[in-house]
This record gives structure tokens, C-alpha cells and sequence, in this order.
């Protein structure tokens, strides 16, 4: 199966990596991918399909979802708690987030992530799609239209700007 190539979505101080799921063949160019961007976490929302052993050390997390739906609560809450801290702690890191293709279940926790930065939905959808041609599917896209942020992610700084508080 031909999958998209990885890409980085960067905004203000956050810096993503959305890519697809490897399997045990390929493990070892997905670890050098990540060490590429300088991932220093890796969010897994789909099953596993390969040994976690190898990328245990960049910090994985297993917070699986159903393909082509919208995030639990519980996860939203966690994956922003996570940004939150990641890059208060480690300003520039680069959190990966994969799905089974880097198409639906991905890119919609970089868009929330780029909505509670203050992004409108729209915009976040089409930042994204510029760089992952094809991400987001009818039900997410009105999922991130119905999203209501609480700006968990926004604050600014001495000099104005935004960042992750």
C-alpha cells in the first residue's frame, strides 16, 4: 500500500509529525524518521501493528480510537495535557502522532491542538490539508466544526505572543 509521506505541521512554538502506522518490516525507517524531526513523543490512535519495544524509548502513548470517528473526551483531555506539558517542558520538540494512514484519526488531534491555540476551524482544516492532502473525512470535519475550545493551549507572552502555557 503507498502511503503519504510524513509531514511536519508546525505552529507558533508547536511542532507535529503526522504520519501512518509501520509495521515490524519497516520499523526501523519509521525510528529514523522520527529521529529525523527530532520526535521526542509518539501518540499511537490506532491499534498497534508492530512491536512498540523499539520506540518505547521516544515516549509512546496508546490512546486508540475508532477509525473514521471523532476523539473520546478522555482522549482530547489527555492529548492536550500532554501538549501542554511537552512543550512548556521542552520548548521546539516535535510530539508524533500516527493513525493506521495519517489521514482522519492523526490529523485531528493537530487540529484541536491548532484550535485551542486560537485557529479558527476552518483555517486549522486547510493548514493541515495543505501539507496531508486527503486528512479528514465528513464526520470529523463536522466534529472540528462543532468543537468548542477552551483555549487550554494559549496564553501570551511578555512579548505578545501566543504560546502553550
Amino acid at each position: 500500500m503507498n502511503r503519504p509521506a510524513p509531514v511536519e505541521i508546525s505552529y507558533e512554538n508547536m511542532r507535529f509529525l503526522i504520519t501512518h502506522n509501520p509495521t515490524n518490516a519497516t520499523l526501523n525507517k519509521f525510528t529514523e524518521e522520527l529521529k529525523k524531526y527530532g520526535v521526542t513523543t509518539l501518540v499511537r490512535v490506532c491499534d498497534a501493528t508492530y512491536d512498540k519495544a523499539p520506540v518505547e524509548k521516544e515516549g509512546i502513548h496508546d490512546w486508540p480510537f475508532d477509525d473514521g470517528a471523532p476523539p473520546p473526551n478522555q482522549i482530547v483531555d489527555d492529548w492536550l495535557n500532554l501538549l501542554k506539558t511537552k512543550f512548556r517542558e521542552e520548548p521546539g520538540c516535535c510530539v508524533a502522532v500516527h493513525c493506521v494512514a495519517g489521514l482522519g484519526r492523526a490529523p485531528v488531534l493537530v487540529a484541536l491542538a491548532l484550535i485551542e491555540c486560537g485557529m479558527k476551524y476552518e483555517d486549522a482544516v486547510q493548514f493541515i490539508r495543505q501539507k496531508r492532502r486527503g486528512a479528514f473525512n465528513s464526520k470529523q470535519l463536522l466534529y472540528l466544526e462543532k468543537y468548542r475550545p477552551k483555549m487550554r493551549l494559549r496564553f501570551r507572552d511578555t512579548n505578545g505572543h501566543c504560546c502553550v502555557q
